[in-house]
């Protein structure tokens, strides 16, 4: 079951929403607010590009097509005016004249209902995201909101300066926008009040796998993710490694590390979307990886070389590894493919899939030396 703490950061809006205007931006910049999508991007940089430019349009993005997170599709049930809010406010500092809100279709009607229970009447347009892992990225959210397919575009140029039918576009993922409501209403010093001093405030944590309490949980940048373990209650068996960010993520060996950049930055990890997954260790880390990257080859746009054959050539060398194959050379060919589709696709798609691949063959090296011999782990004994 998916459940919300709200410890202050993220509660229901209290108070009538202020009138700021462009002066938000200082305000998110003195907050030090990041983007809660997974690139984690200043802010106020991205309100700030946009502002520049003529007839913006603003996009709040909840599309959250990873399939273990679900700390956007939490916020827009239970805070839905919190992210109007954000929305209303990154709309006036930009001075867009149109407004889009990208969200799962099976929360449109929920969303609408709050909209017409606003009594600002704030004009937002609600647009259905396909249920795809890539239908979220920003190019991908912005062709769909334009007709197109929700697919990422190879374009080089800046969304900032030439989105949505080429006028300058602000795509912030939901939380953000719920953050950017709430420093708002409570000032910089408030929002920095949890959190480090170079990643300031929470983020919203979707704890799964192997944990007592799995669900959706605030918590300040720098907390162990034993902590975070620990609010989800507790591992529920023995672990044999944590999914840090997702299906485009790292596994790591071990949990004494800060949920953070600065923390996770040796492992060659990041905090991402907030996505934290327990493995017990009954579960072949080789196994589920080659399953998830399976999933992320199906899913590419398969716009380009490294989506149409990098990907599903991964896929499959990495699924007879972990079938148990005595082929010596396929942990080099993983890694010779990594080599080939990092760096070279269309969208950040592949990247994301590289890192992941590229920390199983790392952090599992001793169950990859298993299979090669025609055994695992999660057998022996």
């Amino acid at each position: 079951m998916t459940t919300l703490t709200r410890p202050s950061l993220l509660s229901e809006p209290a108070g009538p929403l202020p009138t700021l205007g462009t002066s938000l931006i200082s305000l998110v910049r003195d907050a030090g607010l990041t983007g809660r999508g997974g690139a984690g991007f200043p802010t106020w940089r991205k309100l700030a590009a946009v502002a520049s430019g003529d007839r913006a349009v603003v996009i709040g993005n909840g599309a959250e097509g990873e399939p273990a997170s679900a700390k956007d599709k939490t916020l827009l049930t239970r805070s839905p005016h919190l992210v109007l809010d954000g929305l209303r406010l990154a709309a006036d500092a930009v001075n867009a004249t149109d407004c889009y809100l990208y969200l799962p279709a099976a929360l449109v009607g929920h969303v609408s209902s709050a909209m017409a229970a606003r009594p600002d009447r704030f004009a937002v347009r609600l647009v259905a995201a396909p249920d795809t892992f890539v239908s979220g990225e920003e190019s991908a959210v912005i062709a769909r909101i334009g007709g197109g397919k929700p697919l990422p575009t190879d374009k080089r140029g800046l969304v900032v300066e030439s989105g949505l039918r080429g006028r300058p576009t602000l795509v912030r993922n939901v939380e953000t926008l719920a953050h950017i409501a709430s420093i708002a209403r409570n000032g910089p010093a408030w929002f920095r009040w949890h959190g480090t001093d170079a990643e300031p405030g929470t983020f919203l944590a979707t704890v799964g796998g192997a944990v007592n309490a799995p669900g959706v949980y605030e918590v300040p940048y720098g907390i162990p993710l034993t902590g975070l373990l620990d609010l989800a209650g507790g591992p529920a068996a023995r672990l044999s490694s944590v999914l840090v960010g997702g299906y485009h993520g790292t596994w790591l060996p071990r949990t004494d590390v800060p949920m953070s950049r600065a923390g996770l930055a040796p492992f060659g990890a990041t905090p991402g979307a907030g996505v934290v997954h327990a493995l017990p260790a009954s579960y072949c880390g080789l196994v589920e990886t080659a399953r998830i990257t399976r999933y992320l080859a199906d899913q590419s746009a398969r716009q380009c070389g490294p989506c149409r054959f990098g990907l599903p050539a991964m896929a499959d060398t990495l699924r007879r590894l972990a079938a148990g194959e005595r082929d010596r050379d396929l942990p080099g060919q993983v890694a010779a493919l990594t080599a080939l589709v990092v760096n070279r696709g269309a969208c950040h798609h592949p990247d994301g899939t590289v890192r992941l691949v590229r920390s199983v063959l790392t952090v599992f090296d001793d169950e990859i030396d298993l299979h090669l011999a025609g055994r695992c782990s999660t057998r022996e004994g």
